[in-house]
């Protein structure tokens, strides 16, 4: 009786691993056997082998809600990002599935935030972070197989496309592959009330994680509309990505009011869409300091100072 109840037991013993893919899948199941070159998972109906090769990470299912749950990835039709269908996770969770496509940047004279949007190295951060700079390196933090993050520096960083009115930039990691990535979200989808939670490296902190929600969906800051947030960013959070609770990019952290708590800011994903959509339209040029959508000043009212006299 004893040994049955055991053998009754077992498929509830059995401890359901997450295996994250290259291409952006997700698979879970009890992990039966693991030999150099793959890993066999137990489907239900049946065993799956997943070759090692093809598995960015591997890491411990957490118990009923708080499960980073699998889900459907689609890459968008003709675009470099990607968006993913799956239920909402505790924070705990989702830090576990997003955090390592969350990276620093720096600059000779500065860093802030960053995240990859494409496993080749594609990586949105703000302009500021980066501006007038050329020589930029990036700091990933990779999963390892004991669940740390490692940390390796990207020093080939191009600077692909700039707008400086939206206060984005993209860049991209040269000779990167199979890099984890952080999906996009949809801002119709955003609510006032709703949990959110930023990513990020504040005063040079790594991997800081705040957590909060959406107070306002269009508040003007600098002549564009923000999403107000009450996740705390600080110095070194520019340019990082502001979660919702399925672990998707909901906006990307702009700015803060300085002598103040729970003022924070994120520019919308779908203006971060757009700007990839028209990258090519700000694309940078190393020779030309003008690259990019730029304003200029009017010019000067007649009769001002400055302003030509007419004779």
């Amino acid at each position: 009786m004893r040994l049955l109840l055991a053998l009754l037991l077992l498929p509830g013993l059995l401890r359901a691993d997450v295996f994250r893919l290259a291409d952006g899948r997700e698979v879970t199941g009890p992990l039966l056997k693991e030999t150099a070159d793959s890993y066999f998972v137990d489907l239900g109906q049946t065993v799956l082998e997943l070759p090692k090769k093809a598995v960015l990470s591997r890491e411990a299912e957490t118990a009923s809600t708080d499960a980073a749950a699998p889900g459907k990835a689609t890459k968008a039709e003709d675009q470099i990002w990607s968006s993913i269908d799956r239920p909402e996770a505790s924070v705990k969770a989702n830090v576990e599935r997003t955090q390592s496509a969350v990276v620093m940047v720096r600059q000779p004279h500065g860093l802030g935030s960053g995240f990859i949007i494409s496993p080749d190295g594609y990586v949105i951060t703000n302009d500021h972070v980066i501006q007038g700079e050329t020589k930029i390196s990036v700091v990933l933090f990779e999963k390892g197989k004991d669940g740390t993050l490692n940390k390796r520096i990207a020093e080939k960083v191009r600077i692909v496309a700039t707008n400086a009115y939206e206060d984005l930039a993209l860049l991209k990691l040269e000779g990167e592959k199979d890099l984890p990535i952080t999906y996009l979200g949809d801002s119709d989808e955003v609510r006032v009330g709703q949990s959110c939670y930023a990513i990020g490296n504040p005063h040079g902190l790594e991997r800081t994680v705040s957590e909060g929600i959406v107070s306002t969906l269009n508040r003007v800051m600098d002549g564009r509309t923000h999403l107000q947030i009450t996740a705390a960013v600080n110095p070194g959070n520019s340019g990082g990505p502001l979660f919702n609770l399925k672990g998707e990019v909901i906006g990307v952290v702009d700015l803060k009011l300085i002598f103040s708590e729970g003022l924070n800011f994120a520019i919308p994903v779908d203006r971060v869409k757009r700007f990839l959509r028209d990258r090519d339209a700000f694309a940078y040029d190393k020779d030309n300091p003008n690259t990019g959508y730029t304003y200029l000043p009017p010019p000067p009212k007649k009769g001002s100072s400055g302003a030509p006299s007419g004779e």
